[in-house]
């Protein structure tokens, strides 16, 4: 018998273990230090009105990788879904990520594509030939009163900080569209699962084989020698007990309300005036359209630093955090028959479908 450690029941502790799985000779134990697996995924039934709610924020399943949306389906029904995503500046409701119809009714103009485009060339900052920062790269993409109005306001209050202090490669790309398609994402495959996260999870971990053992805490002091491998899906930093100094991230938490009927009209919309206190609100009955509830159940989102006790959602990844995390990783080669997976441990962005994808990957690696 083998026998594997896995920290964490996200979606790369959940996918190894499911993997791992397949083989009966293999005994997996998966810990979290949670009540709960499913880590940031995980949804559940609100107890007042019945609405389906994904209580670390929103979770829409988009795709390019077709052998990651073929995978996932193999533990739930997932159904059609597209996200529409509207903002709100000075009053008025905009649609997002900016289109035709966003660029129109800014400018108050009714151009076709064409001269839309035109348009934007005119106004963007075409001088800017290396963007140095966050807002210059936004600059030289749409110019300086779209990024004002939808860029500037939500990325301090998403950061914490003025957007020239953020790195360009935040903003790797910024879509742009020239046509009247309000799809927020570009991937071919996007869904959400009928009957949750959670149940996908369940599916998951459900062989006879993987031993799920929540509420317990990760501790390097641990002894791993009994493992054949063990994957490793925690903070980085915590790993080796912070010896470099803690990686920061941005913390997101709610404030939840309901009310009768629907509340927005629409499942996220966001708040770009810096005076606004919150990022967006979530309203959760409609990322499930095919239900019908008479109450709903919205959250309105707030950003702020890391602290001991919160959860980490965004990593910053400025200079100081490269430097340390460039220390951390020749930690992590020195150790042997371990696997650091997933956004935590490796101090990346990820969407679900890449810490999949990567989560595939590395058991075809290693079987």
């Amino acid at each position: 018998m083998k026998k594997y450690l896995i920290i964490g029941s996200g979606f790369s502790g959940a996918v190894i273990a499911e993997q791992l799985s397949k083989d009966p000779e293999n005994h997996i134990t998966v810990v979290d230090d949670r009540d709960h697996i499913g880590g940031n995924c995980y949804t559940e039934r609100d107890t007042e009105t019945n609405v389906m709610v994904h209580k670390y924020g929103p979770h829409i399943f988009n795709t390019d990788n077709k052998e990651v949306w073929d995978y996932i389906q193999n533990f739930c029904e997932m159904v059609p879904f597209i996200n529409r995503v509207k903002s709100v500046y000075k009053g008025n409701v905009y649609s997002m990520p900016i289109n035709l119809h966003t660029i129109n009714q800014f400018f108050n103009k009714a151009m076709k594509p064409e001269e839309a485009k035109v348009f934007i060339e005119s106004v963007a900052k075409n001088e800017i030939d290396e963007p140095q920062n966050f807002e210059e790269q936004a600059m030289k993409f749409i110019g300086k009163d779209l990024y004002k109005a939808f860029f500037y306001g939500y990325t301090k209050k998403q950061w914490g900080c003025e957007p020239t202090e953020l790195p360009a490669s935040i903003l790797k790309r910024l879509p742009v569209r020239f046509n009247y398609n309000d799809n927020y994402y570009a991937n071919p495959y996007q869904g959400i699962p009928k009957d949750g996260y959670t149940a996908i999870f369940e599916k998951m971990l459900a062989s006879s084989n993987i031993e799920v053992k929540l509420n317990t805490k990760f501790d390097a002091s641990w002894d791993l020698s009994e493992f054949e491998h063990v994957f490793y899906s925690g903070p980085i930093d915590a790993f080796f007990d912070f010896k470099y100094g803690r990686l920061s991230y941005r913390t997101v938490y709610f404030e939840k309300s309901v009310a009768e009927g629907d509340y927005q009209g629409n499942p996220v919309i966001n708040y770009a005036d810096p005076e606004v206190p919150y990022t967006r609100v979530h309203e959760h009955k409609h990322f499930t359209p095919w239900e019908q509830h008479e109450k709903t159940t919205y959250f309105t989102e707030y950003s702020k630093e890391t602290e001991g006790n919160d959860i980490p959602y965004y990593p910053k990844r400025l200079k100081d955090d490269m430097e340390k995390l460039s220390l951390y990783e020749d930690e992590v080669k020195k150790l042997d028959k371990i696997s650091f997976v997933g956004r935590l441990a490796t101090y990346r962005y990820m969407d679900m479908h890449h810490v999949i994808g990567e989560a595939l990957d590395l058991i075809k690696k290693i079987n």
